[in-house]
């Protein structure tokens, strides 16, 4: 039986639990704001622009499978499902790699990168206007060390 004062210790005080409400509603809101302009702008899902970005951002426009599943940190079968519909699509291709046989590797195809092109311009306007111009630069600032020192709490947990 669990011991009903450890559990009022494991409660949020009321404060706690009112910034973590508002932080969750906020990144809801925020991602389904972001995933209908990219829908309605572009043509693209969420997914697919999580994809596009790093390998349009990477050397000759190809990684790892294995690595772009870590940028984005998806495991591999959802990265592996991903990247199917994205073949059909024409957007990338999926290769063998030359050092690995067992690995493969992910390429982004001119399509890809006219998708990832046409795309960007609106998707950085709609994180401006919904993330970035609400807030002064201190406030900006603020939350890039809040924000930074909880992912080391994270990394610091996970090793």
């Amino acid at each position: 039986m669990a011991d009903p004062q450890r559990l009022e210790e494991q409660r949020l005080d009321e404060r706690e639990a009112r910034v973590w409400r508002s932080y969750r509603g906020l990144g809801q809101e925020l991602q389904a704001a972001l995933d209908r302009q990219l829908v309605r702008d572009a043509g693209l899902s969420a997914a697919e622009y999580a994809l596009l970005v790093p390998l349009s951002e990477a050397s000759g426009d190809v990684l790892r499978m294995r690595d772009l599943g870590v940028r984005i940190g998806w495991d591999r079968s959802r990265l592996s499902h991903q990247a199917r519909r994205m073949a059909k699509r024409g957007l990338l291709v999926r290769e063998d790699c030359a050092d690995d046989a067992r690995g493969a590797m992910v390429r982004l195809t001119a399509a890809g990168r006219a998708a990832i092109e046409n795309a960007a311009p609106e998707h950085v306007a709609t994180v401006r206007r919904y993330f970035a111009d609400p807030l002064s630069d201190e406030e900006l600032d603020l939350l890039g060390a809040v924000f930074e020192r909880l992912r080391d709490r994270l990394a610091a947990d996970a090793d």
